[in-house]
């Protein structure tokens, strides 16, 4: 019995030696936990969709997501009975939520609350600022996730609003919706210079991409359909509490279409992987302070150290198709 042992654990500490030394010769190993797509903001007939939630989450299922958030306007829409018939063990999670629509004079004021306790009420405020916050903080009294939706939607909330704002992390940098202006314009800044101002500020913000889908019955251009946005998460499990503390710690990218085979965001450290597709080519682009493009490389993976200066950075993967995925920034350690 002890000569049996003594053996194993001689194992056990050979094995583990090897580990070690194939993680210094490989680099920043890759954090734990699996990769899961989903969809974050969804709406059904309960508010202003077109569909059933039975309908609605069918047809992610159908088209293997993981996981899909259904966030009815004011509306806490019942996710048991899908999830009793629909869902599936590490296979498909229907997740409670609520897009909270508030407005303040004609701008409107949209977060959503990604896996709330209870019905979030609007909480209205003096200025698009307060109006903002006391929903977040709201929110967050639910127990909830807060996502600022398509902030250049009637171009209501502007970077100086989503950089002062506080107690949040995550914002819809693309939103499926034809009508939220993903690209700026007229003088008015895109979502991805809004975000580049608000990490050059100092504000450690996480980018999400979502379809806004109110349309399943007919698709068009002009409609909002979905499949047009969503994220990759890599979690512990496919759990609703899993999914929302790898949101909020940034472990997740955001896409159109393009696919990650893996993303390491280490101290200084950016590493990407693209999961290729057919005949398609890729360029990566690594964007800094400013919106600054620090690196452009066609490698796969691709990769990127923080030099002397650089606040942050985070990589922008371009398909020859068009379709694109945006990592979270990693930051400079202090």
């Amino acid at each position: 019995m002890c000569r049996t042992t003594s053996i194993r654990a001689l194992a056990a500490t050979a094995f583990a030696g090897a580990c070690l030394w194939l993680g210094a010769v490989r680099g920043a190993s890759a954090p734990a936990g699996r990769w899961y797509k989903g969809n974050l903001h969804t709406h059904t007939i309960n508010s202003d969709g077109d569909s059933s939630p039975d309908e609605v989450t069918r047809w992610y299922k159908e088209h293997r997501y993981d996981f899909l958030v259904l966030t009815d306007h004011n509306y806490l829409t019942s996710v048991d009975g899908l999830n009793a018939l629909l869902g599936a063990a590490e296979k498909f999670l229907v997740v409670r939520g609520e897009e909270v629509t508030d407005r303040f004079e004609k701008k409107p004021i949209h977060v959503n609350a990604l896996n709330p306790k209870q019905l979030v009420e609007p909480q209205g405020g003096s200025s698009v600022l307060e109006t903002l916050q006391r929903n977040v903080d709201a929110i967050r009294r639910a127990g909830a996730a807060p996502s600022v939706n398509h902030p250049n939607f009637g171009w209501a909330i502007t970077a100086d609003d989503l950089r002062r704002l506080q107690n949040d992390r995550l914002f819809e940098l693309y939103n499926g919706h034809p009508q939220v202006n993903n690209l700026g314009g007229g003088g008015s800044p895109s979502l991805e210079q809004v975000w580049d101002i608000c990490l050059s500020s100092g504000r450690q913000l996480f980018g999400i991409a979502v379809d806004d889908a109110h349309y399943f019955k007919r698709f068009a251009p002009e409609l909002s359909n979905p499949g047009r946005g969503w994220v990759g998460v890599r979690a512990r499990e496919l759990s609703a509490e899993a999914l929302m503390e790898a949101l909020e710690r940034g472990d997740f990218y955001a896409s159109t279409g393009v696919v990650l085979g893996e993303v390491v965001r280490a101290a200084g450290d950016l590493r990407v992987e693209i999961k290729t597709a057919g005949p398609l080519k890729y360029t990566t682009e690594f964007i800094g302070e400013n919106g600054k493009v620090l690196k452009t490389t066609f490698e796969n993976p691709a990769s990127y150290t923080l030099a002397a200066g650089d606040r942050y950075a985070r990589a922008r993967v371009t398909a020859s198709s068009g379709e694109i995925a945006w990592t979270q920034p990693v930051f400079r350690v202090q």
